[in-house]
């Protein structure tokens, strides 16, 4: 028996071929799943409700702004939250049931986030790249109201470690992945705000160095040559964000 009811939260757009499997992944475990939906035009909508979550639509405000939104929206105050193309595996599922039932003695808790390539169906080895704090007591802790960067703030906070982990099928095919990339570079150079000499001193060298943190630091030499493409995506990703930021600078100083 759950002694502390938990919420899961969920922000959503043109999720529909993902989000049954994620809302699956925490039934029986969350009280309630909230799916917060910025104006999809696929079905995510109808999936989410046949689901059995509660679908709530609000225009996109940002990354941060959307998913405080979404903790706003909860019914309680422990909150799981996760991205429409995450599932909860069954070890981690226990884990926090347990927790749950037995009382947190923490007001928040990290858990590995593991990629997941196209065209597979498990993480390659080593693959747990993000440690994020998900579950926690929204009255201890929030999401920041950064427009381009998710995280909760713990401010002074012990933070839990669990030991399962969550799989992010996050890349539908590698187009995909360069879509998605290239979308978020564009969101970014449009609000985030870097001092020209920043820029120019990083353009020779985002590239080398984002390839590295990707290939070697976040291990992506575990999976083969969909490491390296994955690690040359990113970097690609990163150099192509710095050249919209010039670019956005000039069209601002032309306006």
């Amino acid at each position: 028996i759950m002694t502390t009811p938990l919420s899961c939260c969920i922000i959503a757009k043109n999720e529909a071929d993902r989000i049954g499997a994620t809302i699956a992944s925490v039934k029986g475990l969350a009280s309630e799943v909230v799916v917060v939906d910025s104006g999809s035009t696929d079905d995510t909508v109808a999936v989410a409700e046949a689901s059995g979550a509660r679908v709530i639509f609000n225009p996109w405000p940002g990354y941060g702004p959307q998913k405080r939104f979404s903790e706003d929206a909860a019914k309680h105050d422990w909150i799981l939250h996760l991205d429409a193309d995450e599932v909860v595996t069954p070890a981690l599922r226990d884990e926090i049931s347990a927790l749950l039932a037995e009382g947190p003695k923490l007001k928040g808790y990290r858990f590995r986030i593991n990629d997941i390539y196209p065209r597979r169906r498990k993480p390659r080895l080593w693959g747990d790249m993000y440690n994020l704090v998900r579950l926690y007591d929204r009255r201890a802790m929030r999401f920041s109201e950064s427009l381009v960067h998710d995280r909760v703030v713990t401010g002074d906070h012990v933070i839990g470690q669990l030991n399962g982990v969550v799989h992010h099928f996050s890349m539908r095919s590698w187009a995909h992945l360069r879509q998605k990339l290239n979308a978020y570079g564009d969101y970014q150079a449009k609000v985030m705000r870097k001092p020209l000499w920043v820029i120019w001193a990083r353009l020779p060298f985002e590239y080398p160095f984002v390839f590295i943190r990707y290939f070697l630091l976040r291990r992506h030499f575990t999976g083969g040559l969909d490491g390296v493409y994955a690690s040359h995506l990113a970097a690609e990703a990163r150099l192509s964000r710095l050249v919209k930021m010039l670019k956005a600078r000039a069209a601002a100083q032309e306006s």
